[in-house]
């Protein structure tokens, strides 16, 4: 795990393109989300359990609501459900809804329709912290398993 100080310093020695944005209160939902940045943009990072071990599924919200039966169809999993918040934690050190869209060190499957966007707005592994960086950025620092078109 990564503090967000070392996340910080680990994308200014990667060169990466980004900006961290504060904020005053934990984003919940998406109308919090608004104060702050274009929705449109927002990549929230999902730690998934599949039969291959826990995974991060960096989904843009324009997919609007998760369907994980056709989801596993089209990424090639037999099993894919949200991880446990005691396993998310565990494996990555962060809490469920604080996932970093970089350093949480699991095997990402990648929204494609993301690399639209010139920037992206994730996780920066703190509540009141929100990370905005272009998507070749996170797909580069990344270990990209799956596509998901």
């Amino acid at each position: 795990m990564l503090t967000t100080d070392k996340l910080e310093t680990f994308l200014k020695d990667n060169h990466c393109d980004f900006s961290i944005l504060t904020h005053d209160s934990p984003i919940i939902s998406t109308q919090d989300a608004a104060k702050y940045f274009d929705i449109e943009k927002a990549a929230p990072t999902f730690i998934m359990d599949t039969e291959q071990g826990l995974i991060a599924l960096i989904a843009g919200s324009k997919r609007g609501r998760l369907d994980f039966n056709e989801m596993k169809q089209a990424l090639g999993f037999s099993k894919l459900k949200m991880a446990d918040k005691a396993a998310i934690e565990n494996a990555t050190g962060y809490k469920a809804g604080s996932i970093p869209l970089i350093g949480h060190e699991l095997p990402c499957v990648f929204d494609n329709r993301l690399l639209e966007n010139d920037y992206i707005y994730g996780g920066f592994g703190n509540e009141f912290r929100t990370l905005k960086i272009t998507p070749n950025d996170v797909l580069r620092l990344n270990n990209v398993i799956k596509w998901w078109s």
